[in-house]
């Protein structure tokens, strides 16, 4: 089962690709030799020091060398909250929408991957302001309704709004339940360059008790790296229409830098507000964000 946007897009709905792609992932972990993490996922969780032994099961501990308890349906699950940016910036490359459709594709992988552990889960889509917001249910009828929603986000033509991530970023921080999972899968870009107002929404979403994990989605290629042909192009701006021609020799250098400049400020604010950064490109591997979910899951108790 392959885990690239190229192998799995064909493999018709949504909800049945996040299955695949999930059910791809749970196999490969029984695979290898690292069990860091249950695949039981239903039934057991990571056992922590301190507990009661008297949940452990032990055939698990046979087979995978870690201990893990019995969870029952009475426990407190996780609550999530999945908040894809769908600003005009995520629909580039245009010819393929590569990254709302990598972002899409792996928030319904989650949705998917969390109904299966019982969790609950909900999604928030966003532009300059807050497209949608479900309830956070646990629900297969509720998860029907996520794929839909976006599935059909998909269907769309690309928004002419601009992003307003912190803005945002702050209303989530009050509207939903305390101490809830937050995803954002979003490549970061504002309206402005005050970046400030980004790093103070992420701290009003941590100071509210959430837990962060930051999916920072861009094609790596054309956008880190900043890789085209020596030729003229025209470079229009997906959030306000402007164009440049230009050859992307001449700016090469001055671009990178920026970038990186930008890439490395956000990694080191997130790192401060002990919020969980994940730098994913477009064009890549699926199980690279179900991987961090799992690590991101094993410390969230």
């Amino acid at each position: 089962m392959g885990s690239t946007l190229e192998e799995i897009r064909q493999s018709g709905s949504l909800e049945l690709m996040a299955k695949q792609l999930v059910e791809g992932f749970i196999t490969g972990l029984h695979k290898s030799p690292y069990h860091g993490f249950s695949v039981e996922f239903a039934e057991h969780r990571l056992y922590n020091e301190g507990q009661s032994t008297r949940h452990i099961d032990w055939k698990v501990f046979a087979r995978t060398d870690r201990l893990y308890t019995k969870q029952y349906e009475e426990e407190t699950n996780l609550r999530c909250l999945l908040v894809i940016d769908g600003s005009p910036s995520m629909y580039y490359p245009k010819e393929s929408n590569a990254k709302i459709t990598f972002s899409v594709y792996a928030g319904a992988a989650l949705a998917y991957l969390l109904h299966k552990q019982r969790d609950a889960v909900g999604a928030c889509i966003f532009s300059n302001q807050v497209e949608e917001l479900t309830p956070i249910k646990s629900s297969s009828v509720h998860l029907s309704k996520l794929f839909t929603l976006l599935e059909n986000r998909l269907r769309l033509h690309p928004p002419t709004k601009g992003t307003r991530v912190a803005d945002v970023l702050h209303e989530i921080a009050e509207k939903i339940h305390k101490r809830s999972l937050v995803i954002i899968f979003s490549d970061m870009f504002e309206e402005t360059d005050h970046h400030d107002e980004i790093f103070k929404a992420l701290q009003h979403l941590k100071h509210n008790k959430h837990e962060v994990l930051l999916f920072h989605v861009t094609d790596h290629q054309t956008e880190l790296g900043f890789d085209f042909a020596d030729r003229p192009y025209e470079f229009i701006d997906l959030e306000n229409g402007e164009k440049l021609k230009l050859n992307p020799s001449d700016i090469k250098e001055k671009f990178e830098t920026k970038l990186k400049h930008l890439h490395a400020e956000l990694k080191i604010r997130c790192h401060q507000l002990k919020i969980d950064f994940v730098s994913v490109n477009a064009r890549q591997n699926y199980y690279e964000v179900l991987q961090a979910y799992l690590i991101k899951r094993a410390k969230v108790r």
